[in-house]
């Protein structure tokens, strides 16, 4: 569609009115939601992504896109969560960045990229306890927990995380999986975590693999 295409550029352009009002327009005329912010907003922020990884958008211009994406989900949010009040969501994740690491960026575009493909997210910022998070899971009855760390001195609390989980007898209630610039298979393997993601898109793809 033609309109998911307004949307997809609204983003890459940084446009925050034009994709307020395009979200407000798919409102209006009762777009499925869903398709609107995977198709139309989803793909701008991917977009984004891609001329990130190209050298082309900078820090700045990657938040920008991040926020606009953001900001036309939760106009459409409440009513998304009626739309699927009859259908069931992918499953639930808990995104946390560790403790004593207050990067948030790449953990912010992940969660909303989750979102915008069903999952129902939730997202407890950055700096985040390991004790938060494992107390979160269990509240929520989480299906993944997804833990962030841009830094090497701050990536070994992804591990203390899983140590922490089996420590308590729960690990196999949850999947865990782990991002961030540092983070390898290697990594994954010594943690004993179940997968990770170097960017928003493969997050999505392992999110639906832990779930199914």
């Amino acid at each position: 569609m033609i309109i998911y295409e307004e949307m997809a550029n609204s983003v890459v352009d940084l446009d925050m009115e034009k994709a307020l009002n395009l979200a407000q327009k798919a409102l209006d005329d009762n777009l499925p939601l869903l398709e609107v912010i995977e198709k139309g907003f989803g793909e701008g922020i991917k977009r984004v992504g891609d001329l990130w990884d190209e050298g082309e958008f900078f820090l700045p211009e990657l938040m920008r896109g991040a926020q606009i994406m953001q900001s036309a989900v939760d106009l459409l949010q409440p009513h998304l969560e009626s739309q699927q009040s009859v259908r069931e969501t992918r499953g639930k994740v808990l995104m946390a960045t560790i403790e004593g690491d207050i990067h948030s960026i790449g953990k912010t575009i992940v969660s909303t990229m989750l979102r915008a493909n069903g999952f129902e997210v939730l997202d407890l910022g950055a700096d985040v306890k390991i004790e938060t998070i494992i107390s979160e899971a269990k509240k929520h009855k989480v299906n993944v927990i997804g833990i962030s760390a841009l830094l090497t001195t701050t990536m070994i609390g992804q591990k203390k995380v899983i140590d922490a989980l089996e420590k308590h007898g729960i690990r196999n209630n949850f999947k865990v999986m782990l991002g961030g610039a540092p983070v390898t298979q290697s990594w994954v393997d010594e943690c004993k975590a179940d997968g990770y993601a170097e960017n928003a898109v493969s997050a999505v793809k392992l999110a639906k693999k832990l779930c199914s």
